[in-house]
């Protein structure tokens, strides 16, 4: 078995990697470039049969989770080449092309389910369910020829799902020839024991804020982040506020199929219709998607009435018309992503509106990415002849921090 790193060994995102043995092969993600630009024309990598099909040797591609820059290059590929990925990410992206206007990706032939083996080809693929800000993201082995390669995706042991984390280190597979291992946190100017906050710590500084707060708190993070969407309901609960979605985001959380991810019919949650929402159910006689919320909605009125008693999810785009409503009088945003995205021209219109509307903005947020010392217990547990780097600008320091490392370029085959 062989192994060629298209993209990612030298930054954070855009990952393919691409795996032969015995004459097949096979793509573990086919992301889109976090550098690149929205109107930006990104090429699919150099990989026979991926963009026009017809080239046999091309068995499949696996997903590790439901993020653009694991999947974003998807709907370039040829439709006749076979896709894998989690069924609830499928879902997930399916429900969010209508509210986005991505591209719906081909139906998977096949779906990961954690630590059950399937096989294509010479490769047999074992998914290990992770705890990531991505829902349905896994890891994936990967034998043939008698070798294993262990894929992380992107993984960490701070968030809701810490617990799957540490049944990874207390039951990790065995006999690992090499470890591709994302190292987000690895960074230029790392001394490898800075830690942040967990998904618990982001909860609590909710709630703290949550209780400062007389108007209503507004709620910035990305909806398909379902870790987040669960703080920010336990938190609205320990303050006494209720969470209001809006149709995008309780779309998203039914699309989870989990009854222990905050729903629309819940008692504590509310959902608000936006404006382009609203036309965009109407332009598309999409109107399944209201019916399914109709008995939670919750209009501008009771938005101004209740605003003390409520979280809302918020995007800048609503401020026009939750100013008009009149319900931002004491309110207070957090913004729970990366903070690296305020300084781009989307976040700088946040911060711009805010600023004229007078809401103060406090930033409570967990990284979706394992720090140093999780993934040097990660690398303990595995036991790996090799660590190779991969989703990260700072892969020549990991040798401070891990053994046994190899770097691998991006565009060169080696051998596992």
């Amino acid at each position: 078995m062989k192994v060629r790193i298209h993209r990612g060994a030298a930054e954070i995102g855009g990952n393919c990697i691409e795996l032969e043995a015995q004459g097949t092969r096979i793509l573990l993600d086919l992301g889109r470039p976090i550098s690149a630009a929205l109107d930006e024309n990104v090429p699919l990598p150099n990989v026979s049969g991926l963009e026009r099909g017809g080239d046999p040797s091309l068995a499949g591609v696996v997903l590790s989770h439901p993020h653009i820059d694991h999947y974003g290059l998807i709907p370039q590929m040829a439709p006749t080449v076979p896709l894998y990925m989690g069924e609830a990410g499928y879902r997930i992206l399916s429900e969010a092309a209508f509210f986005t206007g991505a591209a719906v990706l081909p139906r998977p032939i096949g779906f990961l389910r954690h630590r059950e083996p399937f096989e294509i080809g010479p490769f047999r693929i074992t998914p290990y369910l992770n705890d990531h800000s991505a829902f349905d993201a896994y890891s994936l082995l990967v034998e043939s020829d008698g070798l294993r390669l262990f894929y992380t995706g992107d993984i960490r042991a701070h968030g809701r799902k810490a617990g799957i984390f540490e049944e990874l280190l207390r039951r990790p597979p065995e006999n690992v020839d090499v470890l591709l291992m994302e190292g987000t946190q690895v960074r230029a100017n790392s001394d490898g024991t800075e830690r942040g906050p967990s998904e618990r710590d982001v909860e609590n500084d909710c709630v703290g804020t949550f209780r400062e707060t007389t108007g209503a708190v507004l709620a910035l993070f990305s909806p398909q982040n379902i870790d987040r969407l669960v703080t920010f309901y336990r938190a609205a609960l320990r303050s006494g506020r209720d969470l209001v979605m809006d149709l995008y985001s309780a779309t998203i959380a039914a699309a989870t199929g989990l009854a222990t991810i905050p729903q629309a019919q819940w008692d504590s949650v509310r959902v608000y219709l936006p404006r382009s929402q609203r036309s965009r159910v109407i332009r598309e006689r999409a109107f399944h998607h209201t019916d399914a919320v109709r008995a939670r909605r919750i209009y501008p009125e009771e938005l101004a009435a209740r605003r003390g008693e409520l979280v809302l999810m918020f995007r800048e785009s609503m401020a026009r018309e939750f100013e008009v409503a009149g319900c931002l009088d004491g309110a207070h945003a957090i913004w729970s992503m990366w903070p690296g995205y305020l300084q781009q021209p989307s976040g700088e219109r946040l911060r711009s509106t805010l600023d004229r509307l007078g809401i103060p903005l406090t930033i409570h947020h967990a990284s979706g990415h394992a720090f140093v010392p999780d993934l040097q217990r990660l690398v303990s547990a595995l036991a790996p002849t090799s660590v190779v780097p991969i989703h990260s600008f700072a892969g020549d320091r990991f040798g401070e921090f891990f053994p046994r490392v190899e770097r691998q370029p991006d565009g060169a085959w080696w051998p596992v």
